[in-house]
């Protein structure tokens, strides 16, 4: 893959959304110095505006029309990075304009349009990346660290938990108007860190529930996949249920992993515990701590800085970056195979490409 630049000059950035989530999305690309935002889109102007003001961008760079930024500020933006809702028209908007692309997760309504967005990049011979920060938390890291060194021997069985009693709905209500959640949010994400850890999925189970009256999604789901190489049992719990039994350490992801040798257990606060036959050592792994980061979100937000870090180094051409348009199709596939076998009750085999 080839540098967006021919220099090693920052990579500039165009912004296409301007919600809750942007405002964390720019200031994480201002801690590198090789990436540097220039111009905003957003359907409601004043949104933008606002971000602009506050991250130092241009009034001039500021759009309600993403074609027209696309047409003044050509020359001026290597790549786009899309911070909207599930919408596929932006990524093919900038292959189009054959321009590198990034967006969230998830990154289409479906895999088949995923599959599409994919295609029409690789077509127009530019990089697609999906953000996909979750896999960069720093304890997440110092797990997969000790399952790689093989402490705890072959991994048989794992599990990976995200249930908790925050109120996601507060700072984000168009939550409770999608007719998929839980597994679309964050599932994308366990199901990503899984792969992460263990490998490709070879089947996967599910089960939901809605717990949530005042909501069309579920908001209650578990995954149970047979993983990697070791065929490991991997089982993903995730809830928004709003229940006491659910813990207020949002957003923390918890993990048990057992293996031949031993286990290894994410647990509260960030502490990982090892255990083998010579005992049991304990280390805290906290991430690194941003001012502007929320401290309700700190462990994540914090995360979105190592995965920029990595998309830019996909984007500048000085390496693969991890998490491809291509790479992501596979936790995609997962996502909606979950669905598919929530709604029949069975198992799904899936296939690798």
């Amino acid at each position: 893959m080839s540098s967006t630049r021919g220099d090693a000059s920052p990579i500039r950035l165009a912004i296409f959304g301007c919600g809750f989530w942007a405002q964390f999305q720019i200031a994480a690309w201002q801690e590198l110095s090789g990436a540097r935002v220039v111009a905003l889109y957003n359907r409601t102007r004043g949104k933008a505006e606002e971000l602009a003001s506050r991250f130092g961008v241009s009034s001039s760079s500021v759009y309600d029309n993403p074609e027209k930024l696309l047409r003044r500020e050509r020359g001026n933006v290597d790549a786009i990075d899309i911070i909207t809702d599930v919408d596929t028209k932006f990524v093919h908007l900038a292959a189009a304009h054959k321009l590198p692309v990034i967006c969230q997760k998830p990154m289409a309504p479906d895999y088949a349009a995923a599959r599409g967005m994919v295609d029409a990049c690789a077509a127009a011979g530019v990089p697609y990346f999906v953000h996909e920060n979750w896999r960069w938390q720093t304890p997440i890291r110092a797990l997969a660290q000790v399952l790689r060194a093989g402490t705890i021997g072959t991994p048989f069985r794992g599990r990976i938990d995200f249930v908790t009693a925050f109120d996601v709905f507060a700072n984000q209500p168009f939550l409770r108007t999608l007719e998929q959640f839980i597994l679309t949010d964050m599932g994308s994400h366990l199901l990503d860190t899984a792969r992460f850890l263990f490998g490709e999925a070879r089947s996967l189970y599910c089960q939901t529930r809605r717990v949530h009256a005042d909501i069309k999604g579920e908001d209650v789901a578990t995954v149970t996949m047979k993983m990697g190489e070791a065929g490991t049992t991997v089982i993903c719990n995730m809830a928004y249920a709003g229940s006491p039994v659910e813990h207020d350490r949002f957003p923390e992801t918890y993990a048990f992993i057992e293996g031949t040798r031993g286990s290894v257990e994410l647990g509260p606060d960030y502490w990982i515990r090892v255990t083998t036959k010579d005992g049991t050592q304990a280390k805290r792994h906290p991430p690194p701590r941003y001012a502007w980061a929320d401290p309700r979100y700190d462990i994540v937000q914090s995360s979105i800085v190592l995965c920029n870090s990595d998309l830019l180094k996909g984007l500048r051409g000085e390496g693969k970056a991890e998490t491809t348009g291509e790479d992501n199709l596979r936790t995609v596939r997962l996502v909606f195979a979950a669905y598919e076998s929530a709604a029949a009750d069975r198992v799904i085999r899936i296939e690798q490409p």
